[in-house]
């Protein structure tokens, strides 16, 4: 496995952990694991899992502040986050963390940057799924990846959710597309806590990854604009996100709880 499963003490601590794809260092932020992994990595690592194809499936989370905060108060997403096969360091808050905490990461691995990185691959063996957001959404993102991706294969996608009511129909549909990478746009924690809980279907339908992947169907669908490259670089993207989103400020409240709790964690550690 790609993560040991360990203290959760709000710490940050080295580890050489590897699940089926290589070696990778691990370290924890705030006790919920981040992966240092780059971008080809990661897609590398989703690859070989296709190729490897045991029949098991792997699980992949992106994880960013609003995570860890959501793992400090609910023990089963919590859970899930630790059960997971690779562990990516979604928001910039992440990186920031494990910089001030003596740690720093190699690289910020967003959802977005993933899905369209699997994409570009233009492996035939990556069939991929795109399940959840809102109506015409998966449609629109998956014309949009074969238009700039020609050579990748969207084997359906599904607009659907995570009520329990809905499983069946989206499992039935899974099993008959047979995709070998799924991703699911539930919004967290809901996306990884469904995920976690259809496991076991979701390898029988021969679905080897599944992964979280929250609002990146609605940036490729061009339904919400992502942030400029400079935006993203500087690490204001959550401010261009809510200011185009102003209902988003409840979920923002995390951000300034996790800074706080991380510098506590730094002041700790440099006592």
């Amino acid at each position: 496995m790609l993560g040991s499963v360990g203290s959760t003490k709000a710490n940050v601590n080295d580890a050489k952990v590897g699940r089926g794809a290589g070696v990778r260092p691990s370290l924890r932020i705030l006790g919920v694991r981040v992966d240092d992994v780059t971008l080809p990595e990661a897609v590398e690592c989703v690859r070989e899992w296709v190729r490897a194809g045991h029949g098991s499936l792997r699980h992949v989370v992106t994880v960013n502040p609003e995570f860890i905060i959501a793992a400090r108060r609910d023990a089963q997403f919590r859970a899930t986050l630790e059960a997971a096969e690779l562990a990516t360091a979604d928001g910039v808050g992440v990186t920031l963390a494990a910089r001030l905490l003596g740690r720093p990461l190699r690289e910020r691995v967003t959802g977005v940057d993933l899905v369209e990185a699997l994409a570009a691959a233009e492996d035939p063996a990556l069939r991929l799924f795109l399940l959840g957001a809102g109506p015409g959404i998966a449609e629109r993102a998956a014309a949009e990846l074969t238009r700039r991706f020609p050579g990748c294969v969207i084997a359906g996608t599904w607009p659907g959710s995570p009520r329990e009511e809905d499983a069946p129909e989206i499992l039935e549909r899974l099993r008959a597309a047979r995709p070998a990478v799924l991703l699911v746009a539930f919004g967290h924690p809901a996306q990884d806590l469904w995920i976690a809980r259809h496991r076991t279907d979701l390898a029988a339908c021969g679905i080897m990854v599944a992964m979280g992947i929250g609002g990146t169907l609605d940036y490729l669908a061009g339904a919400i604009p992502r942030a400029p490259a400079l935006v993203r670089r500087l690490g204001f993207e959550w401010l261009y996100r809510l200011i185009r989103q102003p209902w988003r400020w409840r979920r923002q409240l995390a951000l300034p709880l996790f800074a706080a709790l991380v510098l506590r964690e730094r002041l700790r550690r440099s006592d």
